[in-house]
């Protein structure tokens, strides 16, 4: 399994990011797939989740502002991040979960700053 994570970079407060994961050596479409972010100094925590069934959750800090989406013929999913806060810098990494299997991408760093 590998998931390949892109689409990180420096943003200014305010702007907006979309993070890619690329998924393969799996059966993508039974996967709940989700992201994740650790922040210097910090403990990696949930972004976000979306079921097999589409189904999506949010951390509160996130919410309203971030939408995880999947595209099952691609075996993508992706991360929309508008209105951006320094507070969201981390490394965001792309988790695939099926069953008792884990997965977790490289990670891409997000810098939100002026």
């Amino acid at each position: 399994v590998q998931l390949q994570a892109s689409g990180g970079g420096l943003v200014q407060p305010g702007g907006s990011l979309r993070l890619s994961c690329a998924a393969s050596g799996m059966i993508f479409r039974i996967a709940a797939m989700g992201w994740y972010r650790q922040a210097p100094g910090k403990q990696r925590e949930l972004v976000g989740t979306v079921t097999s069934g589409f189904r999506t959750n949010y951390a509160d800090s996130v919410k309203g502002r971030f939408t995880i989406s999947r595209d099952n013929a691609e075996n993508m999913v992706y991360l929309q991040m508008n209105n951006l806060k320094p507070e969201d810098t981390a490394v965001y990494y792309c988790n695939a979960r099926w069953g008792k299997s884990e997965y977790w991408g490289q990670g891409t760093l997000v810098t939100v700053s002026s």
